[in-house]
């Protein structure tokens, strides 16, 4: 392009479905100097592209008049300000905390620190934009910062409802101030609506879900039914206010992945060490990282050897050894011995960072611009509109029929059109459909959710801690110059004491076999090999085939032996006892017993599915052919996205179920993520929805429970639209009046509610 065009990050409240983020996107895009825009619900963001010369206060100003409050994220002059840890997103002006249950305008030092993936550096502002910035919000993220009740929307919805509690008691001792009381009442709810309903209108979205409203109530007015106005305000408010409360659950997501970066880190100055903040280490810096402490950069290990937890970043459930020449991620836990370690990649390039950017971008890429309701009522509102219309002045004015009837006749019409019961028919069977689901312990973030998981046909696992239950088990014990059970003994006499994964395994698998275990004495860790100790007077060393090798030759059919149990995706280490070959142990991470049952549902229900695991070739093959599956190994969180994409391009109708942090740009990019439970918090916000009680089988009764939702919807649509369309007719022919218009109206809504009920009783699969 001849102009180049600038991108502008604005962080936008109040923003809770797919309707705002339409209206939102139409009016911005009206805006002469802008381009193109990207609303996410999911992350509270909007990105504008736009000229040079864009008044950016303008788009802030449109925002703000359809009833949002938006803020621009921008950059700062002083381009010497440090960047933040692991905030590649600009997921609004925050810095990384620990924990997130922190007031996010502060940082430690009072500033404010911003990073925007696109376009480098955001760096500390100045004071007088802190406060600007906190003047057009109040307080950011409300539903996830502050308790839910302390937002402008939730304030509105309870002063409604108190305001329709005095109409209703005054309505019963003084009868003569009605209909004026439940006016007064509606009017509390209403006014706000309009007002947004008007802006909607005057920026290309005229007949908005507001706008459903503002008629359906002010209809009912006109037609003296301000009790039922006012009642239905404000259980649209109710709807509004548990809108936005899910949706400020899911914003807490991506902040959560950046608290996997450690705050601090041992940087090497001057012959000694010193603490210094993580994210001001820079290339080529050398860090010193002790057992227990996280990763503080990726960099490249220049002396040590350890164990490195790096299930947060590729979801490898057993720890690598890591040693001289080596990678390691920032973010994972170095376990064992002291690692120094050179810096390759700044904080904001890091991988922590890059995951919160993918995820970022998946959930952008996944706004939907939408709801049905409002995609209906573009033609239904208006519709009825002129249908009441023409009904209330074509008679007389054709027929010189009387005025007064048919302008009656018209508001009933109006009054059939209210539509209560069409608009309540959805999400009536979503939230039964939903708590069926949380009873079972399957939960989902909110109605688009549950409607599309329906439509699955492909499934994609991961294996570690969802497939399997994440933590290696004892699977063979080969006994050589020792019996089984004395290498088992002599094995967990190694491993007394230490909380290493595969020697928990081993001290599980001692303590089931009801197999005496005493702590060897001078027992070490050799870094990188194995452990030695001594046991009544016998030395072991207890280590990997390799090691192992080194110190007592294998023979053929020994190694034959341990090639054929690493086939079956089984870690194998060897025990040496003075000298010999005592046995073998091996070890894996063993499927869920549900998962080959879980697999076979939701292949009955049509879905295929595949594993996507950053584990090794023959683990996942091992375990795949066991399931009944199909395996893709050795992947890196972008990997997955990228497979999962791929799928989708196919035509496929992606679910992707993870637990790990690797998994959260994957489950972002599916058209469903599924997390398993018990796996991080981060998967669980990052996802649609989640299976608390972690059995493969829920993902299948998930799909099930979705179709049996949307049977139910058809039914209720059916229902409502019929109901209206008898009563349309009759009310055009004069049989029926204003009173039986109501009943029929309140009628409808009562069965498609009954209807909808039904769903509680929902018990999923048999054997579930």
């Amino acid at each position: 392009m001849t102009v180049p065009q600038r991108q502008t990050r604005f962080r936008v409240e109040g923003m809770d479905c797919a309707s705002c983020a339409a209206k939102i996107d139409t009016a911005v895009r009206r805006i002469a100097t802008v381009s193109d825009v990207s609303v996410s619900v999911v992350a509270g963001t909007m990105t504008v592209t736009h000229g040079p010369d864009a008044d950016l206060d303008s788009v802030a100003r449109k925002v703000g008049s359809l009833g949002y409050k938006a803020a621009r994220l921008t950059r700062a002059d002083d381009a010497t300000a440090p960047r933040v840890a692991g905030a590649a997103h600009v997921h609004g002006p925050e810095c990384r905390h620990e924990g997130h249950h922190h007031h996010e305008g502060h940082t430690h030092d009072g500033g404010d620190h911003r990073h925007d993936h696109a376009h480098g550096p955001v760096v500390r502002g100045s004071e007088h934009e802190k406060h600007a910035l906190h003047g057009m919000h109040g307080h950011d993220h409300a539903p996830t910062d502050g308790p839910w009740w302390s937002t402008s929307k939730a304030k509105l919805t309870i002063i409604c409802g108190a305001a329709l509690a005095v109409a209703f008691g005054l309505s019963q001792l003084l009868p003569q101030t009605q209909p004026w009381g439940f006016i007064v009442a509606m009017a509390v709810g209403l006014v706000p609506i309009a007002r947004r309903a008007l802006f909607g209108a005057m920026n290309g979205s005229p007949f908005s879900i507001e706008t459903l409203m503002t008629v359906a109530a002010v209809g009912a007015v006109i037609i003296n039914a301000a009790e039922e106005a006012a009642v239905v305000v404000f259980l649209f408010l109710v709807g509004e206010l548990l809108e936005g409360i899910a949706t400020g659950r899911a914003r807490a997501s991506i902040r959560a992945l950046a608290t996997l970066m450690p705050k601090t880190a041992l940087l090497e100055s001057e012959g000694g060490t010193r603490t210094v903040p993580a994210d001001s280490l820079t290339v080529g810096s050398i860090v010193m990282i002790r057992p227990g402490d996280r990763v503080p950069a990726d960099g490249v290990v220049l002396s040590g050897e350890s164990a490195v937890d790096e299930a947060p970043v590729t979801g490898e459930s057993v720890p690598k050894r890591k040693e001289e020449g080596d990678k390691v991620f920032a973010g994972t836990v170095n376990q064992e011995g002291v690692l120094r370690v050179r810096v390759t990649a700044a904080a904001a390039d890091n991988t922590i960072a890059r995951i919160i950017a993918l995820v970022e971008e998946a959930q952008e890429s996944k706004a939907p611009t939408e709801r049905f309701i409002d995609r209906f009522s573009r033609y239904y509102t208006p519709g009825v509109m002129v249908v009441a219309a023409l009904v209330a002045i074509l008679p007389p004015l054709l027929g010189g029929a009387e005025w007064n009837t048919w302008i009656y006749r018209g508001l009933a019409v109006l009054l059939i059109g209210c539509p209560c019961a069409l608009v309540i028919s959805t999400p009536a069977a979503i939230a039964a459909g939903l708590s069926a689901g949380a009873r079972r312990g399957l939960l989902m973030k909110g109605g688009a959710v549950l409607e599309n998981l329906g439509k699955v046909d492909r499934v994609a696992f991961d294996k570690t801690g969802t497939l399997t239950e994440g933590k290696p088990k004892v699977t063979d014990i080969v006994g050589v110059a020792r019996e089984e059970r004395e290498t088992l003994r002599l094995a967990a006499s190694l491993e007394v004491g230490s909380s290493h994964p595969l020697a928990v395994a081993i001290l599980a698998k001692a303590e089931a076999e009801n197999v005496p275990v005493v702590a060897a004495t001078e027992a070490a860790a050799v870094g990188g090999k194995g452990v030695v100790g001594t046991l009544e007077g016998v030395k072991l060393f207890f280590a990997s085939p390799r090691a192992a090798g080194q110190q007592v030759m294998l023979d053929e059919a020994l190694s034959a032996r341990i090639a054929s149990l690493n086939d079956e995706g089984k870690t194998v280490s060897v025990l040496l006892a003075g000298g010999q070959v005592a046995g073998l142990i091996a070890m894996r991470d063993e499927p869920r017993d549900d998962a080959k049952a879980g697999i076979a549902a939701l292949r009955e229900l049509g879905a295929d599915s595949v594993m996507l695991t950053g584990d090794n070739q023959r683990t996942a093959k091992a375990i795949a052919a066991s399931l009944g599956m199909e395996a893709r190994a050795e992947l890196l969180p972008q990997d997955k996205q990228k497979i999962v994409g791929e799928m989708r391009a196919t035509g496929s109708f992606v679910a992707k179920v993870g637990d790990g942090i690797n998994d959260a740009p994957a489950l972002a990019a599916a058209d469903i993520g599924i997390a398993m439970g018990s796996g991080t918090d981060v998967a669980l916000e990052t996802a649609d929805a989640a299976v608390l009680h972690g059995r493969v089988k829920d993902v299948a009764n998930m799909v099930a429970l979705s179709r049996a939702t949307m049977r139910n919807i058809v039914q209720n649509i059916v229902l409502s639209l019929g109901l209206k369309a008898v009563f349309l007719v009759t009310t055009v022919l004069g049989v029926t009046g204003l009173w039986p218009a109501i009943l029929a109206d309140t009628g409808a809504t009562v069965l498609v509610t009954a209807n909808a009920m039904r769903l509680l009783a929902w018990r999923g699969n048999k054997d579930a």
